[in-house]
This record gives C-alpha cells, sequence and structure tokens, in this order.
C-alpha cells in the first residue's frame, strides 16, 4: 500500500500503478452489469454482478485474469474517467478527476476496508451473481448506484 496521502496534488496520470490500484474503494459498483438505451444513450445500472465478483468482499475473485475470463471486463485508464459516464458519483477515480476530496469511509482516509460496506456504498447484501440471472434484464434495473 502506497505511503500517505499520495493522491493529494497529483493528477491521476502520474500515478504509479501501486497507487491507482490503492484508489478503488472495493465498493464493487462497476461491477455491476449496465444496460444502454439505444435511442437516448442513457445508461441504467441493475442488481446483477459480474460472475467474478465476490458478492461478500465486493472484490474480483480473479483481478489479475479478469480480462482472459470475462473479454468485456474494462480496464479503467486515468485518461478515460473523466469519459467514463458509468463511474458512481461515489468512484475515487471520478472524484479525483474532479478535483474533490475522497469520502470519510474511504479505506485511504479510514483505514478501514469494511468503512465503504458500513456506510452503504458497496454492492454487498444488494446483488446477485449473473449465474443466478433470468431473462429479464429490465426487472433488475435499479437506481441506487448511481
Amino acid at each position: 500500500m502506497p505511503a500517505g496521502r499520495f493522491w493529494e496534488g497529483r493528477d491521476l496520470e502520474d500515478l504509479s500503478h501501486e497507487e491507482w490500484e490503492a484508489l478503488c474503494d472495493g465498493c464493487g459498483r462497476c461491477c455491476l452489469h449496465k444496460l444502454q438505451d439505444a435511442d437516448t444513450d442513457e445508461i441504467y445500472f441493475t442488481d446483477v454482478a459480474c460472475r467474478l465478483l465476490d458478492l461478500h468482499s465486493c472484490r474480483c475473485s480473479d483481478y489479475a485474469h479478469r480480462t482472459r475470463q470475462v473479454p468485456d471486463c474494462i480496464t479503467l485508464r486515468p485518461e478515460e474517467v473523466a469519459h467514463t459516464p458509468w463511474l458512481p458519483a461515489t468512484c475515487a477515480y471520478r472524484l479525483l478527476a474532479r478535483g474533490e476530496p475522497l469520502p470519510d469511509w474511504h479505506p485511504l482516509i479510514s483505514g478501514d476496508a469494511q468503512r465503504v460496506h458500513a456506510a452503504g456504498v458497496s454492492v454487498r447484501g444488494r446483488v446477485i451473481s449473473e449465474e443466478a440471472m433470468g431473462d429479464d434484464w429490465e426487472e433488475h434495473i435499479v437506481d441506487w448506484p448511481g
């Protein structure tokens, strides 16, 4: 884990790989399936998680190999953050790209990786795995991740 408040006063592009990865709060929201309206381009979150998401820890169960197992898994890069509309409002990458501070519950601020769950920010207890998903995606649209 990088030391101190390494992100302060720095551009996302200037962070090391280790620093970049440390910014993830472990909410699991980016691992939810999203639907996009073909006419309006509006994006809708669902309560259906990628099959690799551990529904308790809200972390990828095979992060190092995720793109081999899930070819359409996104590898977020600093230059893409500002143009990724589905990132949740609480996402550290999004907040820092906008010049906003990390919230008190963020593990880098609180020192406690469980605070994201206690704060109700994570997907813990609110999602199902895509492996348990039926055919009607519209039934799984939710408004809470925004």
